[in-house]
């Protein structure tokens, strides 16, 4: 007999078939009743057992957790909260699990319990949501860049560039640790090493992807990046997932109008196809909200959260105009911001970027034409000499979430750029062939997508949101 999903059985009206199921048990109660789900779902179904005709023995092994195969006959249920029931006929026990030992019980973990057995915790309603909807979300990007004419390009994990030029980075070397050859300025001689020159795991893929744009016309990237910074707040991963396209001929209103469409769409996407497990999140966040404070708590619960941004035209405001806002605002004037904002010029804080956002424009926001002196040295200097032609797009409760900006296609301004940061050209001479061979306007952004997921989904910490977090003294699994 074939397998049916839990999914597909508690969407069944075709009562009294027969019916074979596999998965494992979230609980056994008077033992007779299994809730058994298999991941198609958050959502369980319930066997019913004959326990006067079932072997004591086996239902000692009816655990949770324990992985089972059942065939039985679907029945219209007697319970509440549900459509359908299994009548178990036939039961197997495909792997124990001992009750004693496995550390995932059916009551309420900590989220830092439920970290320390990230191997385990996929099983619990919250996590396995959290991935039923990453997992989607991965597949709503992939969908959108495909149907809008988008190639799909695999840019290098190991680079010799640094993209941000923050210097962040985790170095590639076969040499072992304290025997490094030595050049005769006493420094490590990388052209000893396995690449014959000193190399990282790469921030970024965006500079591979401009060369890739200048002859595809619209590509984007979708891979893992990775950034040695000794951070343990609840935002920074050292291991994680950037999506980044770049379009050749696309000024920064186009890449703006690219930011806002793609969101929307990857939203409208979840919401249509993860009902049940965003209903599940958007419920576990309004429990959590309940116990902040009052000043704390936010005024829209998950889902409104997504339509706020799915439903509302975004605001797209100059980088001096939210500066004059900030400024004359009421927060700052009280001094409540943490980083008050006094002149033009500052770098904005979380705390900006949500005001902006949720209590002075009450829908998300994009800003553009930021300092020059704030912002990286491939993005386009603007005619006034100080600004340059980014974009970061503002969701409520988030801050930013994107980040782009049109890139500098002049080579003589790009190299004063780089000279100006001492960016070597010899290293980067192939981006910079770029704009001497059919040089042209082109744009992009990027998108953390965890940081995407920690949206759609309400977590709180994005070590949350991705199966096996890599984080400062933590690479466990």
């Amino acid at each position: 007999m074939n397998r049916s999903s839990v999914k597909e059985l508690l969407q069944s009206d075709k009562f009294l078939q027969e019916v074979h199921v596999k998965g494992w048990v979230r609980t056994f109660r008077s033992n007779r009743f299994i809730a058994l789900n298999d991941g198609s779902t958050i959502n369980n179904i319930q066997c019913v057992v004959d326990f006067e005709n079932t072997n004591e023995a086996l239902l000692k092994r009816i655990t949770t957790s324990a992985a089972v195969s059942i065939t039985g006959t679907l029945v219209e249920s007697q319970g509440k909260g549900q459509k359908v029931e299994i009548n178990v006929t036939n039961l197997e026990i495909l792997g124990d699990s001992n009750p004693d030992e496995y550390p995932i019980q059916p009551k309420k973990h900590s989220l830092e319990f439920l970290r320390e057995n990230a191997h385990l915790r996929v099983r619990t309603n919250t996590f396995s949501a959290v991935m039923r909807v990453r997992s989607k979300l991965s597949f709503a990007v992939h969908k959108y860049f495909q149907e809008n004419g988008f190639n799909y390009v695999n840019t290098p994990i190991i680079t010799g560039s640094d993209a941000e030029g923050a210097g962040e980075m985790f170095k590639v070397t076969n040499f072992e640790a304290n025997k490094a050859p030595l050049n005769e300025e006493g420094q490590i001689d990388y052209k000893q090493d396995f690449f014959g020159k000193e190399t990282n795991l790469t921030v970024s893929g965006q500079l591979e992807a401009e060369t890739y744009a200048m002859a595809l016309g619209k590509v984007y990237t979708f891979g893992p990046t990775f950034r040695a910074e000794n951070s343990n707040t609840t935002r920074h991963l050292a291991e994680f997932w950037m999506i980044e396209p770049e379009v050749a001929f696309m000024d920064l209103d186009g890449n703006m109008d690219l930011s806002e469409d793609f969101i929307k769409s990857v939203l409208g996407y979840v919401l249509e196809h993860c009902k049940d497990d965003l209903a599940f999140l958007d419920q576990r966040l309004t429990q959590e909200e309940k116990s902040k404070p009052q000043a704390q708590r936010s005024d829209m619960s998950l889902l409104e959260k997504l339509k706020f941004v799915v439903d509302n035209n975004f605001k797209r405001v100059s980088y001096t105009e939210a500066i004059d806002i900030l400024r004359n605002s009421k927060p700052n004037k009280k001094k409540k911001f943490q980083f008050p904002i006094n002149e033009w010029g500052a770098d904005l804080q979380s705390e900006h970027e949500r005001f902006l956002v949720e209590k002075h424009f009450k829908c998300p926001v994009i800003l553009f034409d930021y300092p020059a002196d704030i912002k990286a040295f491939y993005m386009r200097l603007n005619e006034d000499g100080k600004t340059v032609r980014a974009m970061d797009v503002l969701f409520p409760g988030i801050g930013e979430i994107v980040g782009g900006a049109q890139r500098e296609e002049r080579l003589d301004v790009l190299k004063e750029k780089m000279n100006a940061l001492n960016i070597d050209e010899k290293e980067l001479w192939w981006y910079l062939d770029t704009r001497k061979f059919g040089t042209a306007v082109h744009s992009g952004f990027g998108l953390g997508f965890e940081r995407l997921v920690l949206f759609t989904t309400g977590m709180s910490n994005i070590r949350d949101v991705i199966p096996f977090p890599r984080t400062p003294q933590n690479a466990e699994f």
